[in-house]
């Protein structure tokens, strides 16, 4: 009886114990080994066995994209990674930016097709990472915002142009002597505060900021230059012509005498 229950215990014990070495095989066959490649890129490590395997062809992939689709050529041992790499010239999308999902699965950029049971004519699903359009929306927006600061700002500087052209006629009046009518200069001021209120009203940063800057200098040095004219025009005499007449003298008179015989 004793030797029955040690018979017993012997193959539960050899029972359990290639139970434990199957199930650690296995783990073990699971975990993927990673290795640095020259460029950076953390892929999956190969065997040993597989270097005596002969590159395969390249493969097509079938690349649905939301309503869009692509078909793109790699190799078979090629990461998914260097299938981002493709889909960026074709998409536009950063690799960063990219999803690729097979067999409902994310795969890593690191992860080799041919590993992961990707064959030719298999079906990728492309994904944009949401935080990359949340990302892209803002930049969207803020681009439109500096559009529609260039527009502004392009507009106040052709009617400061304007304006200037006007200022460059009155400061040559004036330094030539001819006075000009004061309501003439208070409305030009008055139009060059309009366009000074308009860069204020403009939101800008950056270069749209300088921009505006240098508009602002214009319209002071306009406004500027205005206010001295103001002062000196009344100073200015009126300029009396007087007419000089040209004076000719008679002709000289000859005596005309008739005869009679």
């Amino acid at each position: 009886m004793v030797k029955a229950r040690s018979h017993l215990c012997a193959k539960m014990s050899s029972s359990s114990t290639t139970t434990a070495m199957s199930t650690s095989c296995r783990d073990h066959e699971d975990e993927i080994e990673w290795e640095m490649r020259p460029g950076g890129m953390l892929v999956q490590k190969r065997n040993d066995k597989d270097d005596g395997v002969p590159p395969l062809l390249n493969v097509r992939l079938r690349i649905l994209h939301g309503v869009l689709r692509y078909e793109i050529s790699v190799n078979s041992q090629a990461t998914f990674g260097e299938v981002k790499k493709v889909l960026m010239g074709k998409t536009g999308l950063q690799i960063g930016d990219q999803k690729i999902i097979y067999k409902e699965k994310e795969r890593l950029n690191g992860e080799y097709l041919d590993r992961c049971g990707v064959k030719n004519r298999s079906k990728l699903i492309l994904m944009e990472d949401p935080s990359s359009i949340e990302r892209r929306y803002i930049e969207m927006c803020k681009n439109a915002r500096i559009q529609t600061a260039y527009r502004a700002i392009s507009d106040v500087s052709m009617e400061v142009d304007k304006l200037t052209e006007q200022v460059s006629a009155i400061e040559k009046s004036i330094l030539n002597g001819v006075k000009v009518p004061e309501i003439q200069i208070t409305t030009l001021i008055e139009m060059l505060m309009r366009q000074a209120i308009k860069l204020d009203n403009i939101s800008a940063e950056g270069d749209v900021y300088a921009q505006k800057h240098l508009q602002g200098k214009r319209v002071q040095r306009c406004v500027e230059t205005l206010d001295v004219l103001k002062i000196s025009n009344p100073l200015i005499k009126p300029v009396v012509v007087a007419a000089k007449w040209e004076t000719f003298d008679p002709p000289p008179t000859t005596s005309r005498w008739e005869f009679f015989n």
